[in-house]
């Protein structure tokens, strides 16, 4: 049996719709949060162990470094949150057709960036 199927190795000639942008962000913010985790155990386990160590710990938080990250922190957890309340709402039967579907995607990174950018002001 021979396949005709098109295949498509370029990558950079496909297009996802945002639904699917949103769910694999969903998937990226969250192993983000994973490996930001490090930096918290990090953090937590010198401040807690002398003066010097808390000490230390407010200095790398307060340079651009430390701001960095807790932005980037931030920023994740707050798309981790936006996307699984979404995922949340497709579960209970509701923005399941490709418009409002696709419209509840643009909402979510729209409202993700409007809240990444305010906590970066505040932060910084």
């Amino acid at each position: 049996m021979k396949k005709q199927r098109p295949v498509n190795l370029q990558l950079n000639t496909i297009s996802f719709p945002p639904s699917a942008i949103v769910s694999i962000l969903h998937r990226v913010t969250g192993v983000a949060m994973f490996f930001a985790l490090m930096f918290v155990i990090w953090a937590w386990a010198v401040s807690v162990n002398s003066l010097e160590g808390f000490n230390h710990v407010q200095e790398v938080m307060a340079g651009p470094f430390g701001k960095f990250v807790a932005i980037g922190t931030i920023s994740a957890l707050t798309y981790h949150i936006l996307g699984g309340l979404r995922h949340v709402v497709m579960d209970f039967g509701h923005w399941e057709e490709i418009n409002s579907g696709n419209n509840s995607a643009v909402a979510t990174i729209v409202l993700w960036l409007v809240l990444t950018v305010v906590v970066g002001i505040v932060l910084w």
